[in-house]
């Protein structure tokens, strides 16, 4: 067998594979549905007690800094525990203020995960990466707003099905 054959036959092979890969990912996604059926808010005040920042690289606050943090969330009414946070963020900019951020917030009927910048300086929108529970296969975004200096945070999640 020539090399140009083999060579063609697995390419043929590859391309059967990443042609099914593809139409499951197709399927999956048309068939996705979330446990939401029409938009939904949700707030939590998050209570900052359990923040650690991990000092990597240059001493100080710098890039590549790493916060870790395990919160309690609070209902609406900043009274009741709702459930839990926990994430990191790693330093992107001192100077511009920035962290990049990813974490799940826990509450009864499930969890909602969410990603992206985070500002030192002012409020921060995350998109809502997914979820469990009724979340499933959530969507949207969340708005935060800092509280007391960064004491406390109210979180508010805008849900689509």
């Amino acid at each position: 067998m020539s090399m140009r054959s083999r060579i063609g036959g697995v390419l043929a092979t590859a391309g059967v594979s990443v042609s099914f890969a593809a139409g499951a990912f197709f399927l999956g996604v048309a068939s996705a549905a979330s446990g939401i059926t029409a938009p939904l808010t949700i707030t939590v005040f998050e209570h900052s007690e359990h923040d650690k920042v991990i000092d990597v690289g240059k001493k100080g606050d710098s890039t590549g800094d790493i916060l870790t943090f395990h919160n309690d969330v609070y209902d609406e009414t900043d009274t009741a525990k709702a459930g839990t946070n926990q994430g990191q963020c790693v330093r992107e900019s001192p100077k511009a203020g920035t962290w990049e951020c990813w974490w799940t917030t826990s509450l009864p009927d499930g969890q909602i995960t969410v990603e992206g910048p985070f500002s030192d300086t002012g409020d921060t929108i995350f998109a809502i990466t997914g979820g469990t529970g009724v979340y499933e296969n959530a969507r949207g975004s969340m708005n935060v707003t800092a509280i007391d200096g960064g004491a406390e945070y109210e979180q508010t999640f805008h849900l689509i099905p």
